[in-house]
């Protein structure tokens, strides 16, 4: 049976032709106020997730930020780039996993550090902020380390004659070896870089803006070696499964590589990870643009 024919009047069909649609690329971002304000939106919202859903996105964006880092060890185990063009194709494509946090919408401890915008505005309470950070590390944990056995019963470390193999035991143990203090620091600086990714994604309007967006924070703090703890999840996992299962070569020392060894890393990265992302970034845009000096702001701009 056919559908009927719907005939309607020339001016509605005018005006539905040339409605105008979404652009790809929106050049009116949101101004900085705007974007304090929703932040601190998604904040309550985060914060209210039920146990469940918010493990599972959780779960979802430790894997993200895994396959990131698996396109990543791909580019930096070619030993024909220079240390540079290596590294900065590294920063590339790692951007993968952010980009399908937020994009695809999940839960990652490191961006959820401007959680404490919603805090400091007594939005919500400190035991619902702290409740977060602790099922979303949980839950990113999960998905990292998942992640690597997944990739470690694939074979994929026997690509290139072994080499990215070699890349994530490398790195494994460049990620052990600093002093604490060194670590914290350089947790301090990853979370700036990929909170500032965050904040400015949420300026755009499109996909496309914030992906775009997010690119340079992003390859930034992974070209300059900086440590995200979630990342690390990975890296550290696939690296200590390699050595349990007598995956290493001949003549590598992976003596660091154990599970004292991947606390040693974690724990001034997680806390250098806070410091960066509440403090430097969420903290200070909050102080900055909260409701009244925000808007004073914007009236000394005009």
């Amino acid at each position: 049976m056919t559908e009927p024919v719907v005939f309607r009047p020339v001016e509605q069909q005018v005006a539905t032709s040339s409605a105008p649609q979404p652009a790809i690329f929106n050049f009116n971002a949101y101004s900085p106020a705007e974007i304090e304000e929703a932040i601190e939106k998604v904040g309550v919202t985060k914060a209210a997730l039920p146990l469940l859903p918010c493990l599972m996105l959780a779960v979802i964006a430790g894997g993200a930020i895994a396959l990131g880092a698996l396109f990543y060890s791909v580019v930096v185990s070619d030993a024909t780039l220079s240390f540079g063009i290596s590294r900065v194709l590294g920063g590339l494509v790692f951007c993968l996993g952010l980009s399908i946090v937020v994009v695809g919408g999940a839960e990652l401890f490191t961006g959820n550090n401007l959680i404490v915008m919603a805090r400091a505005s007594g939005r919500i309470s400190t035991a619902a902020l702290l409740r977060n950070w602790v099922v979303v590390y949980v839950g990113n944990f999960i998905g990292g380390a998942g992640l690597a056995v997944l990739v470690l019963a694939s074979h994929h470390l026997d690509m290139n004659d072994g080499h990215i193999a070699v890349t994530m035991l490398t790195t494994a143990t460049a990620k052990i070896s600093p002093s604490f203090v060194t670590l914290f620091v350089k947790g301090i600086l990853c979370n700036i870089l990929v909170c500032m990714a965050v904040w400015l994604t949420a300026a755009g309007h499109s996909v496309a803006d914030k992906i775009i967006a997010l690119i340079l924070p992003v390859s930034a703090f992974v070209a300059a070696g900086f440590e995200h703890s979630v990342a690390n999840m990975y890296f550290l996992s696939l690296a200590w499964l390699l050595t349990v299962t007598h995956h290493v070569p001949p003549g590598f020392d992976a003596s660091l590589i154990t599970i004292p060894g991947i606390v040693h890393n974690l724990v001034p990265v997680t806390l250098g990870n806070i410091v960066g992302g509440a403090g430097f970034v969420g903290f200070v845009y909050w102080a900055i643009y909260r409701k009244g000096l925000g808007a004073r702001s914007a009236e000394v701009r005009k």
